[in-house]
């Protein structure tokens, strides 16, 4: 592993994304690395509900803009906490476009929260985490919250 200049942090809004960006901030201090915020925009919104009614296009577009919000103010945290800083709202299923959207920044490490699911639930919710982990061609460093 080469020197680590570029950092993706992948945010999902969570108390346990929160500690994921505290780490990828204190990392890219140390480093002098640049951080990447993600935020995987992946809406389950069938085009046509039960009831044959079609779900409005401005309900995805507010969703949308309330997590660009949100993105821009975790951008601001790490941009007030003296890093260079860029973003990336992505969409997709957020393993594949986590680690998509570090491979077009060319990141040398993605970090991600976790929130330490073990047993059914770890079965029935699967991992985030742990599929990003699979796919990216980068080290992945997970971060649990502590309680």
């Amino acid at each position: 592993m080469g020197p680590i200049s570029t950092i993706v942090v992948a945010v999902d809004f969570s108390k346990h994304s929160d500690a994921a960006v505290d780490t990828a901030i204190g990392l890219a201090k140390g480093l002098d690395a640049e951080v990447h915020v993600v935020h995987a925009f992946d809406l389950h919104v069938p085009m046509i509900t039960p009831y044959e009614v079609a779900i409005p296009e401005p309900y995805i577009e507010q969703t949308r803009a309330a997590a660009a919000a949100k993105l821009a103010t975790v951008v601001a945290t790490v941009r007030m906490a003296g890093v260079k800083v860029g973003s990336q709202l992505v969409g997709g299923p957020p393993p594949t476009a986590i680690v998509d959207a570090a491979d077009r920044v060319g990141a040398d490490l993605i970090v991600i929260g976790t929130r330490g699911n073990t047993g059914l639930k770890h079965m029935f919710l699967g991992s985030v985490a742990e599929q990003t982990l699979r796919l990216a061609r980068c080290p992945v460093m997970t971060v649990k919250q502590s309680e």
